[in-house]
């Protein structure tokens, strides 16, 4: 194959092909050419000459030129040129230079050329890739079309025109299928470089899909008049999506539903049938969830904002409805507020209250040397522990139907005579255990936590000070396919992961490993921080 013998315009015609079909730059194809073309220039004048090859964009002219290193004494005549040899081609060549010597064209032979194809083959792909990597890298979160070009193994490769994407079978609805020419829409949810090219991801199962799909086809989303604050699903089953108006006269259910639920019908259709339930979305967490679990109606709910957990109530006949076939209704409820959610009967909660109400009476009674009546009249007047009773107001205790000041008083002193009782005990226990004073001068450490922590081997500042927060609240991990819990030092204190970093800190203070000032400075920050990602996600 005679390249080099190619005349001048084919060679800029065979550029301009390249670069029309492949969608890439002219002058990348040149370069291409220009390095196989010098390979194969390297195949015929030896491996180690250091020929570069020039191909003029305007004329197409081709330049073959051998660079040599300007030395006073040669030892590699492939690579390198004394000064007088130097001189004849460039008169004021100085050692250290580098001289072109031209070279003059010749035919390649058929190795040579099926070489110079590789190169420019390998290169013209890289400029490719670089280029599909550069057109979706910013594209990650669009919904796009194409057309199904081939499915493997059940994964879908997808065309897009100026480039192929993967639809994984795990990213597909179930019991979807396509086939080869199928229009498709999907999600990019991701784009990556890799050793084989840029793979973009597409999926049809990703939440925001969905959210997508409405933005189409409402337009008060796309005018950001209706906004989308969560959405969970349960993907080719059912989904839950929350909204709200930014406008008070824009209904953003009916919005979202359209006439006669023409706009909420074809996001359905898009998805293969699955039912959508369209939820307002308020600032208050308890009517949040209540709308989450529509269809379900919900008697009561009790909020547990320290541990994220809810505790609903629904009528004994709408318990079944409330948590769904299989569990459905409530894990998307709780996906779509960040809550755990508990669900219980009426007559569940009652038994649970009726329970609660005898052990805090019993506690009661035992504790103060009291009767049975008594101690259920503390615990019908809302008092839940010995410490309430021991330093409510002595008003509010004298205020009770049948109590005067001195019964008040005296249930005050048996109160405060039993947690001192109580207190010496647990110190007793803590020093039988080995558990140094000094920890009990931690900001936020009580007696029954240093009893505990003697129980875990944690007897000092230093050793609480070197705790992760896991080490105390305890955490999950996978075993055998099933997740198992380990608990933690202060497991049962109903401590969150916050409270037990704060009491880490406090430690490390204490030890002198941080000072008081830097502990500050590192809650302020984090506290600028919490406040940014809220602007944000607003």
């Amino acid at each position: 194959m005679a390249v080099v013998s190619a005349n001048r315009l084919e060679l800029l015609q065979i550029a301009d092909a390249v670069a029309r079909e492949k969608s890439i730059d002219r002058h990348i194809v040149i370069a291409a050419m220009e390095d196989a073309i010098a390979k194969a220039a390297r195949s015929r004048y030896g491996a180690e000459t250091d020929i570069h090859a020039e191909i003029n964009p305007r004329t197409g002219e081709l330049r073959l030129a051998r660079h040599l290193l300007v030395v006073d004494q040669v030892e590699n005549y492939a690579t390198e040129i004394d000064l007088v040899g130097a001189r004849r081609l460039n008169p004021a060549a100085q050692v250290g230079d580098s001289i072109a010597d031209t070279l003059p064209p010749f035919d390649f032979g058929r190795i040579a050329a099926q070489s110079a194809k590789q190169v420019i083959v390998q290169k013209v792909r890289e400029a490719e890739r670089d280029r599909q990597y550069e057109e979706f890298k910013d594209r990650i979160g669009e919904v796009i079309n194409g057309a199904v070009k081939r499915v493997e193994y059940g994964n879908v490769v997808v065309d897009l025109g100026k480039g192929e994407a993967s639809l994984r079978r795990d990213e597909l609805l179930p019991r979807e299928v396509f086939k080869v020419g199928d229009r498709i829409r999907a999600y990019v949810y991701d784009v990556r470089r890799e050793p084989r090219g840029p793979q973009i991801f597409l999926s049809r199962t990703h939440p925001q899909f969905m959210a997508k799909l409405f933005a189409q086809e409402v337009p008060e989303i796309y005018d950001n008049i209706v906004e989308i604050k969560a959405v969970a699903r349960d993907p080719g089953s059912r989904a839950k999506i929350a909204v709200t108006s930014r406008d008070t006269s824009v209904d953003p259910v009916g919005a979202c539903v359209g006439m006669r639920g023409s706009r909420v019908q074809a996001v359905v259709n898009e998805l293969q049938g699955e039912k959508i339930d369209i939820i307002p979305w308020s600032n208050d967490v308890a009517t949040f969830i209540v709308n989450a679990l529509a269809p379900a109606e919900v008697v009561k709910v009790v909020l547990d904002e320290d541990r994220e957990r809810i505790e609903v109530v629904v009528p004994d006949a709408q318990l079944s409805l409330a948590i769904g076939r299989r569990g459905q209704n409530v894990r998307l409820a709780s996906q779509l507020t960040g809550w755990d959610i508990d669900i219980m009967t009426e007559a569940e909660e009652s038994e649970r209250r009726q329970k609660e109400f005898a052990e805090r009476s019993k506690i009661f009674a035992e504790a103060l040397d009291l009767d049975e009546m008594m101690g259920q009249l503390l615990a019908s007047e809302g008092f839940a522990t010995v410490e309430e009773l021991a330093y409510v107001p002595i008003n509010e205790l004298a205020s009770i139907e049948g109590f005067d000041e001195d019964t008040a008083q005296e249930l005050q002193n048996r109160a405060q005579g039993h947690l001192a009782q109580v207190e010496a005990e647990l110190d007793e226990r803590r020093r039988a255990l080995g558990v140094e004073d000094e920890l009990r001068e931690v900001p936020g450490v009580t007696s029954p936590m240093l009893v505990a922590f003697g129980e875990n081997d944690i007897k000092s500042v230093e050793d609480l000070a070197g705790c992760a927060t896991d080490d105390l609240v305890g955490w999950s991990e996978r075993k055998d396919g099933e997740t198992v819990r380990i608990a933690g030092a202060l497991e049962g204190f109903q401590l969150s992961k916050e409270d037990a970093e704060a009491l880490i800190m406090q430690a490390r203070v204490k030890a002198g490993w941080i000072s008081a000032e830097e502990l500050a400075q590192a809650g302020d920050e984090a506290e600028e921080t919490t406040e940014e990602d809220a602007g944000n996600a607003a």
